[in-house]
């Protein structure tokens, strides 16, 4: 073998290398490829207030985005629902909306008054203390599944 050839060589090995490690930093973790480009997702506080009737159930968290794009929560299923649907709030009044954003450096809170996911069509009324499956859905990063606790009815997060 040649000195080019051994060269070529090397650094076919050394490309393939450094593309195994970015395929690794996209793992399915939710963060858009690891890369530092694109948003990096993480959850936290997420609660479901045990509801007053079966029919229905709020839920609430936050989204927080370390990456330096922004991203879009576009849906979100559970185990527990029929449908879950995204709500903002403005002047008191919900309705549901296809997404909301979750910009980049910044967080997405879902709280009580304020932007939250329904939870439709129970297939049963959660009581505190259990866990629902719920896997949030968005426009750029992968899915992320959470186990949500069902807390008292009263509890705000806080």
């Amino acid at each position: 073998m040649t000195a080019a050839t051994r060269a070529r060589a090397a650094t076919a090995a050394a490309a393939l290398a450094c593309a195994l490690t970015l395929t690794a930093c996209g793992n399915g973790d939710g963060d858009g490829g690891g890369d530092g480009g694109g948003p990096e997702l993480t959850v936290t506080g997420a609660f479901i207030p045990e509801p007053a009737t079966g029919d229905m159930a709020g839920g609430f968290l936050t989204v927080e985005n370390a990456g330096d794009t922004d991203d879009a929560l576009v849906a979100a299923t559970s185990d527990i629902a029929g449908s879950v649907e995204i709500h903002e709030t403005v002047d008191n009044a919900m309705r549901r909306v296809d997404s909301l954003p979750v910009p980049a450096r910044g967080a997405l809170h879902l709280s009580r008054g304020g932007n939250h996911l329904m939870f439709l069509d129970l297939t049963h009324q959660p009581a505190e203390g259990d866990t629902v499956s719920v896997e949030l859905h968005f426009a750029t990063s992968d899915p992320i599944t959470l186990n949500v606790p069902v807390e008292a009815a009263t509890h705000t997060g806080e």
